[in-house]
């Protein structure tokens, strides 16, 4: 079944319904208060609920409460062959959720995951390119560590020499406080230079392992298609 039809809609959904469509906490607070009644509800009516529900906790940020149900409705989508809900992908719409979620609990991996298998199963949502970009950026490989310590050991340094400056330098070496302000600037520039290039380059590193990947998933793709389409 790809899309619902109904003529006659129960009590407790008309209720629900009749919520504002953006009274996220609501929706929760009337599913939670009743779900003993919805369970009994009909398959379609059920789930429409259910899935307004599990995208209510999303909208007020109950990440994990969402991860433990957003399995569980996959799952009775795809039992039920339930594709499309309102005008929405189904299981993109639960799968690019899943993903955000975990990417807001800050499990970046398994966000990565999910992402790169939609990217799979669709190369051309550029939303999903970009969202892998974002939660790959978050991962902190090898060069942003290095830079970051390389950066905080610049500014740390630039902070001794400030502290010989003001406490023997100006009082007992006057002549030496051009070069010494010099060398301090100096430090504490290249500091914030090894910062700003190390995100740089990470971000032009993700930026073409993205693009590279997403390359590689469309001419898979149009290769399958072309066999498949070959006599």
């Amino acid at each position: 079944m790809s899309t619902f039809k109904s003529t006659y809609h129960s009590k407790i959904y008309r209720d629900f319904k009749a919520l504002d469509e953006k009274a996220y906490r609501d929706m929760v607070r009337f599913y939670e208060e009743r779900e003993d009644d919805i369970k009994g509800l009909e398959f379609q009516e059920f789930f429409e609920l259910l899935f307004a529900y599990t995208d209510a906790l999303f909208e007020i940020g109950s990440y994990r409460k969402h991860l433990l149900l957003v399995d569980y409705v996959i799952e009775y989508s795809i039992n039920n062959n339930i594709k499309y809900l309102d005008g929405k992908d189904v299981f993109y719409h639960l799968l690019f959720r899943k993903a955000a979620s975990f990417y807001n609990t800050l499990s970046y991996k398994k966000a990565d995951y999910i992402l790169r298998e939609l990217v799979r199963i669709n190369p051309e949502k550029e939303e999903v390119g970009q969202f892998l970009k974002k939660c790959l950026r978050k991962m902190n490989p090898a060069i942003i560590r290095h830079s970051r310590a390389a950066s905080i050991l610049m500014f740390f340094l630039a902070a001794i020499i400030i502290c010989v400056e003001v406490l023997f330098v100006r009082p007992f070496m006057g002549d030496w406080t051009m070069s010494v302000e010099l060398s301090r600037n100096l430090i504490f520039g290249l500091g914030c230079f090894i910062l700003l290039f190390g995100s740089l380059v990470h971000r032009w590193q993700i930026d073409q392992e993205v693009n590279a990947f997403i390359k590689a998933t469309i001419a898979k793709k149009e290769a399958q298609h072309t066999r498949s389409t070959t006599p």
